[in-house]
């Protein structure tokens, strides 16, 4: 595809859509990605404004949401084999890996490029200015991709 008379390849183009979807200003090269990216289920409670809130990031980065609300998670996430320590308020699946948390946009894309061979990824707890809890203040923090058999690894770093 050319942009501005630039050649972008498959990997870049989604890169770049997400970058337009962040800043809002998601134009038609970023909608013809937007297309190609896999619909994604999330599991929240009907109270969560956070939830809300990640829910959102995630349409603005081209995501198609289907909403799923529970009062009591707990069950989702023993069936996503989430850990409790990594737990946080609200549990996605997209493209056959769980997504556990204020996960940014990005680096769900990121994930479903590489495709690893990993049960997802996991922000524990909230993290403030995380996706969806956008507050003011920053903490720095961690993605972790949740591999098979419960051990972790720093996917990437936000700070």
């Amino acid at each position: 595809m050319r942009t501005g008379g630039i050649h972008l390849g498959r990997q870049a183009m989604k890169r770049f859509a997400v970058v337009l979807a962040v800043l809002g200003v998601m134009g038609s090269a970023a909608h013809a990605i937007a297309d190609e990216l896999p619909a994604m289920t999330v599991w929240k409670s009907p109270w969560c404004g956070c939830c809300g809130n990640w829910v959102e990031h995630m349409q603005a980065a081209g995501f198609e949401v289907r909403v799923e609300e529970v009062e009591d998670l707990g069950l989702v996430k023993r069936m996503a084999a989430v850990p409790e320590d990594l737990q946080s308020c609200h549990t996605a699946r997209v493209g056959g890996y769980t997504v556990e948390g204020h996960v940014p946009a990005a680096d769900v894309v990121r994930l479903l490029e590489e495709r690893p061979d990993a049960l997802g990824l996991v922000v524990p707890g909230m993290p403030a200015g995380s996706p969806g809890m956008e507050t003011g203040e920053r903490d720095p923090y961690d993605v972790l991709m949740l591999k098979r058999g419960g051990e972790t690894e720093v996917f990437s770093s936000h700070r």
